[in-house]
C-alpha cells in the first residue's frame, strides 16, 4: 500500500509546472555601458565556444548541455544531470 501512495504523489508532481533556462552565458557591465549599446551590439559571454551551457529549473542548475538545431529551431542536448541541487 505504500508504494500505492508513493505512485500517487509521484504522477501529483507530474504536472506541476517549471520554468526551464538555457544559460547561454553571462557578462557583467555597468548601466552607462548598456545604455551606449545599439542594435547590433555584441556582448561578450563569460563561456568559451563549445563550453556546455547551464540548464536550469526554477533557478536551479539541473543540467549541463550543448545547444542544436532541429529542423530550423534551436534545442539542447543534456549532457549531464544533475541528481541533486549543487547550488549553482
Amino acid at each position: 500500500m505504500a508504494d500505492d501512495t508513493e505512485d500517487e504523489e509521484h504522477k501529483a508532481l507530474l504536472d506541476v509546472p517549471l520554468e526551464v533556462t538555457a544559460v547561454l552565458g553571462t557578462a557583467n557591465m555597468k548601466v552607462s555601458q548598456l545604455l551606449k549599446m545599439g542594435r547590433g551590439a555584441v556582448v561578450q559571454l563569460e563561456r568559451s565556444v563549445g563550453e556546455d551551457i547551464e540548464i536550469k529549473a526554477n533557478g536551479n542548475l539541473i543540467a549541463r548541455g550543448e545547444v542544436v538545431v532541429v529542423e530550423d529551431h534551436l534545442a539542447i542536448t543534456m549532457t549531464k544531470i544533475y541528481k541533486t541541487n549543487i547550488g549553482r
